[in-house]
């Protein structure tokens, strides 16, 4: 099944969305910072949120999109492809969380400054670096994809 579906099954009300989304995805997602946008961040209609924060029947019937749909089969998507070349990865943990969240400003704001796209990643955590090569992959990524990648 496509990482990236409608959720239609209906959770109980108290349900975190992660363990749903890996029943009905086939994906494996970890969070040990549940209150921030790390590793199991998730696209709900386009935009970020946390699976372990957002309960289940918050996401029935809503297009729902793990890092996994990015490629397009197996292609990788601009911002993976970037966080690769200029090594906006460290560790991986975070990795997800901040290609889901750039994914949605590059699809509200094709061309944010560095200053409008640090204020959109702000709640993005990463224990291994100063930001830097993030910022510089994903601004990297930016300029791909207006070019029409």
């Amino acid at each position: 099944m496509a990482p990236t579906t409608p959720m239609s099954r209906r959770p109980s009300p108290e349900a975190a969305a992660s363990p749903a989304i890996r029943r009905k995805l086939g994906v494996v997602l970890v969070d040990p910072l549940p209150v921030v946008r790390a590793g199991i961040s998730l696209l709900v209609d386009g935009r970020p949120v946390s699976a372990c924060t957002t309960l289940a029947f918050e996401v029935r019937d809503r297009s729902v999109m793990t890092i996994e749909g990015l490629a397009d089969g197996g292609k990788l998507h601009p911002l993976q492809e970037a966080f690769i070349e200029y090594g906006g990865f460290q560790c991986g943990f975070c990795t997800p969380g901040m290609i889901l969240a750039a994914k949605a400003l590059l699809d509200e704001n094709p061309n944010p400054s560095e200053d409008e796209l640090k204020h959109f990643m702000h709640g993005n955590i990463c224990r291994c670096t100063g930001y830097k090569k993030i910022i510089e992959s994903i601004m990297a990524a930016a300029k791909k994809m207006r070019a029409g990648y």
